[in-house]
């Protein structure tokens, strides 16, 4: 068996900050996905994609939907490069004090 030596393409990954291991292709065609290509890093985009898993299961989105893929999109600069307007799952407020509960 020979041994081969690989090279490894790093990015400076925008989310993370650190030099760590680069994408190895495109994750989708357009400028977003240039983006993310050149700047994001293998372990970033591995946190988005579990972070889009919750988004789409909390607001029930169907992906074929272009608004859905609209907010997606949105969401995923938000992520990685803090642009943009970042949805928070909504979550349910307690009563305030003295507020009787209906």
């Amino acid at each position: 068996m020979a041994r081969v030596e690989k090279t490894m393409t790093v990015v400076h990954c925008a989310k993370l900050n650190e030099e760590l291991p680069a994408l190895a292709r495109l994750p989708f065609p357009g400028p977003l996905g240039q983006r993310i290509y050149d700047t994001v890093s293998a372990y970033a985009f591995k946190q988005w994609s579990e972070q889009a898993t919750l988004l789409i299961n909390h607001y029930g989105l169907n992906l074929a939907d272009p608004r859905a893929q609209e907010f997606i999109f949105q969401q995923m600069e938000a992520f990685f490069f803090d642009e943009g307007p970042a949805a928070q799952p909504a979550v349910a407020s307690a009563p305030a004090k003295g507020t009787p509960r209906k």
